[in-house]
């Protein structure tokens, strides 16, 4: 789900890849095909609740080909697919996170901001472990089988990224004692197993012993579309529960599991200290609780166990979960008008600032949001305003 920025929904229906040439980005239109829209990672609107969860029966890394692939001189990728900037290795400070392993909560296909924290992860040699929506389960394993992500696995030296273990979760519930009956018996949930918060960790634990990194993409706003005057307590607190409180159950819960010296990572949106009109149903509220909750526990987890929390308030993407809002597009053309630095915004420099963030480069770095919108944030009139006009 976006925690990752605008995201409000739910979880992504259809998985089908939507390709463009990486290496076109000039028109606004062809900007909006590719662009990152927030960190919204939510989930399916109208039928779904809440973007995390997925599985496979066995340890065993998925059976995907981990082949190298060779690169095509003009590549397509999907818009979640890192672009220019993922060609060729940086000298001086690598972002080394081999022997790492991150557990990325939220990806439930290849067109939202976790997915391309992930790319950037596994592209610095952490091991991948991914939790996905229950209901959005059997989708995204088939399309990862059928090799329907492929050319968004496809990392920057030729191989494609591994996923070791999806796991199915659903973070609104800490445990299995807090699953009311109408979701044990949902047809949606049917086959699927230990996919609460408290049951996927104790799996975790029991397949790898301990991890490094934790991710949090996740977010869902029932009511996101409606005004906060209009928005129900129902709405407004299952908002809260999914988008916020979730971060703090996964961090609870793997906190004794996370290796010292670990971090963690989610991300909000800038409708958390500025009035953003259409993000509602409590979503602003949501990233302003998540905000503040990242630095209590920054400073909580860091005495607990070394463990580092940073939050990234990305700009929109138009990514599937994003367009359950209703108004991404516009936001991302407004972004590419009066952002600071006037040029689109791509999923993988969400997910490099990610890696930074999580790595030894970033030691010093916990309780902050860190923003990753094109300079958007700082900004206090738009430069496309009618009013500036001479």
């Amino acid at each position: 789900m976006f925690s990752n920025s605008l995201m409000a929904s739910t979880a992504a229906t259809g998985l089908q890849m939507a390709t463009v040439k990486p290496s076109v980005v000039s028109s606004r239109r062809m900007f909006t095909s590719k662009s990152p829209i927030s960190v919204l990672e939510l989930k399916d609107i109208a039928q779904y609740k809440l973007a995390s969860s997925g599985r496979i029966s066995s340890v065993q890394p998925f059976s995907m080909s981990c082949t190298p692939v060779a690169m095509n001189s003009n590549p397509f990728v999907t818009r979640a697919m890192a672009g220019d900037s993922d060609k060729g290795s940086a000298p001086g400070l690598p972002i080394d996170l081999r022997g790492k392993r991150a557990f990325i909560a939220g990806v439930a296909d290849d067109n939202g901001y976790g997915w391309a924290i992930a790319k950037s992860l596994a592209a610095a040699g952490a091991e991948i472990l991914v939790g996905t929506w229950v209901p959005a389960l059997n989708i995204f394993e088939t399309s990862l089988r059928r090799g329907k992500f492929d050319e968004s696995r496809v990392l920057r030296n030729g191989s494609l990224m591994e996923i070791t273990k999806v796991y199915p979760l659903d973070a609104v519930y800490d445990g299995p004692e807090d699953v009311p009956e109408d979701v044990k018996t949902n047809k949606r949930y049917s086959g699927a197993s230990n996919w609460t918060v408290k049951e996927v960790v104790e799996t975790v634990k029991k397949d790898f012993g301990t991890i490094d990194i934790l991710v949090h993409s996740l977010a869902n706003g029932p009511e996101v579309s409606k005004p906060l005057l209009e928005t129900s307590r129902y709405g407004y607190l299952t908002a809260v529960s999914a988008s916020s409180y979730s971060f703090v159950s996964l961090l609870k819960h793997f906190l004794p599991i996370m290796n010292p010296g670990g971090a963690t990572i989610s991300l909000t949106y800038i409708a958390s200290e500025r009035t953003i009109p259409g993000y509602g149903g409590g979503m602003s509220s949501a990233k302003a609780a998540l905000e503040s909750d990242t630095r209590v526990l920054a400073y909580e987890a860091g005495k607990k166990g070394q463990i580092r929390v940073n939050t990234i308030s990305a700009g929109p993407l138009g990514s599937r979960a994003a367009k359950a809002i209703g108004f991404i597009e516009k936001m991302i053309d407004y972004s590419y008008a009066n952002a600071a630095l006037q040029k689109e915004l791509r999923a993988d420099e969400v997910g490099n600032a990610a890696a930074f963030l999580v790595s030894p480069l970033a030691s010093a770095i916990t309780g902050s949001v860190v923003y990753v919108d094109n300079g958007l944030n700082v900004m206090g009139l738009a430069g496309d305003s009618p009013t500036l006009a001479v």
